[in-house]
This record gives C-alpha cells, structure tokens and sequence, in this order.
C-alpha cells in the first residue's frame, strides 16, 4: 500500500506547507511543530512545560489559523472557576427560561495558558472535554465541536503559585514538549524581524476542519507489522521489569505511542509504520509518563534508555 494513493499530493503538501508556514513564524523550532501536528492528527493533546516567553502561545494561535480551526485563550489563574470554562446557565426574565452561555471550551483548538496556576478542581474541568470530547453541565451532557485539540502550558513547578498537575491528568496528554531558547541564529531573526503575533495575522489556512477529521481518520489505516508491535511491546515490558523506572509504562501509553507513530509515519508519508517512526516520538510521549527510580543520575533520557536497550527485531 503506498500512503499517497489514500491521501491525494494535495494533502501531503498541504501538511508540508503548514510546517512550513509555523515555522516562518517560531524561528528554530520545526521539530516541536512536526510533534504538534503529529499530536493533532493522532487526536491527542500536547502539554508545553517551559519558562515564560519561549512562544507557546505564538506556537498556538499559529496553528490554530494555518488549520483553519475556531481558537480560544484561557488564561488559568488561581481563582478560575470551572464555569469559567465551560459555560454557565443564565435566567432570561423575558423567556421565563434558563439559557446556557457556552463557555470557551466549545472551541476546536484551546490554549490553556499556565494551567498549572489553577486549583486541581479548575484544572479536572477539562478531563471530560479532553478525554470523551463532550461535557457535563447541570446534569446535561453538551458535544464539542471537532476536531478538538488542547495545548496547554505549564510553568515550571518550582515558580511560586503554581499547583502541580496530578498523574491522571498528565496522562490526559498525549505528548509533552518544552520548546526552549532559540539558537543564535533563530533570536537574531527574532530581533531584527516582525513582530510574530503580528504575522499571524497575515497567515491563510492550509486546511478546514474537514479536511482535518479526514486527515485524522486516515491515521488509523496506517498499517503496522507484526514485527513493530513486537518492538513496541519489548519497550513495554523493558519499562515494566527493569528495574529501571518507578512504574512500568500502561496499556494506554502503548496505544498513545502507537497512535502518535501512525501519525508521524502518514506525516512523513510513510505507507506503514517504522521503527524510526516509534523513535522520533517516543521523548514527548513517555517523558511524563516515566521516571527513573532511585537516585541515580543518569545520562540519558528514559525514552534514549529504551532506545539504546530495547533491540529493533
């Protein structure tokens, strides 16, 4: 099966042009746009860990208008309400009725700006609309609009003010990503360039939602080979009888993982799914589901410590 006769040279272009637009825009940075897009077309949720002012929230307006999907800010503070998010009934004395104001969350793409400033009572309002693509309001269950997507940003757990994100809703995220200080060569575009929120405004949409749930669908008939998913699973069991790390990886972080390589490999027009594929976006889905135990300091990542001991079949 050769990928391009399910999904026409338009689209692959399509995808090629939106890294390219994103990245005219976050100079430097066309690895964690390649995993952003990879995370929207797994029909996951990413999570930016990284000081203020890297362009997370650049990153996310960008693209939201190359996609061509309905965008919306949250800024999380610590005296958000879950109402705040998702909308609140109001009494109309003219219809003798309570009338529902939807809140931002009814949106395709969301950014929940610093949301580790948030109570872990805010913060759960979003475990509904991330994981069954709905939510409850006053005992009535509301659809979202698809495709939906959550790119949520954290300070570093250090900075004062903040409420670290509980393990079952890191697990929420498909993938965790921090974008980092640009290269040299990157801040001197910065510097003596335009502004770039500014050239956001500038930007056309490569895509329409449709286009998109297409595009989404066409990841799961991405073929995977017996002797893949034999490698997936020595990465599990590695994980999980080692010794090497606090807790094994789940069953959910083997679908995460094998969902996340079925989008990268249709990114890079890939018929089936490589081991390559399973590598390249193996950090950003494990780095917050796994811990090394103990006290030892290890030189490698525990996604490069798979890698090197985990054999390719």
């Amino acid at each position: 099966m050769n990928i391009k006769e399910d999904i026409n040279d338009s689209s692959i272009n399509k995808l090629n042009q939106a890294i390219d637009t994103v990245s005219h825009i976050i100079l430097g940075k066309e690895m964690a746009i390649r995993l952003t897009l990879t995370c929207i077309l797994a029909r996951g949720h990413i999570l930016i860990e990284d000081t203020p002012g890297v362009g997370k929230t650049t990153l996310s307006h960008a693209i939201a208008a190359v996609l061509g999907l309905s965008y919306q800010r949250i800024q999380f503070t610590s005296d958000l309400l879950p109402a705040d998010i998702l909308g609140v009934s109001v009494y109309n004395r003219e219809n003798e009725a309570f009338e529902f104001h939807p809140g931002p969350i009814f949106s395709n793409l969301i950014l929940a700006d610093e949301i580790n400033r948030a109570t872990p009572r805010t913060q759960s309002a979003l475990l509904e609309a991330m994981a069954e693509y709905q939510v409850t309001i006053e005992a009535e269950t509301r659809k979202l609009s698809l495709p939906f997507f959550v790119i949520a940003t954290q300070n570093p757990n250090n900075q004062v003010g903040t409420f670290p994100l509980p393990e079952s809703q890191l697990d929420r995220f498909l993938m965790q990503i921090d974008l980092g200080y640009p290269d040299a060569k990157a801040e001197r575009q910065l510097l003596i360039g335009e502004d770039r929120r500014r050239l956001i405004g500038d930007v056309r949409s490569v895509f329409n939602a449709e286009e998109l749930i297409r595009l989404q669908n066409q990841v799961e008939s991405i073929q995977t080979a017996d002797a893949i998913l034999d490698y997936l699973q020595d990465i599990l069991e590695f994980s999980r009888n080692s010794g090497n790390y606090t807790q094994g990886l789940s069953p959910r972080a083997g679908l995460a993982i094998l969902h996340a390589a079925k989008a990268w490999a249709l990114l890079h027009s890939h018929s089936i799914v490589l081991p390559e594929d399973i590598q390249a976006i193996l950090p950003s889905v494990i780095g917050h589901r796994l811990n090394y135990a103990g006290e030892d300091n290890h030189n490698l990542t525990p996604a490069q410590h798979l890698i090197q001991h985990v054999a390719i079949p």
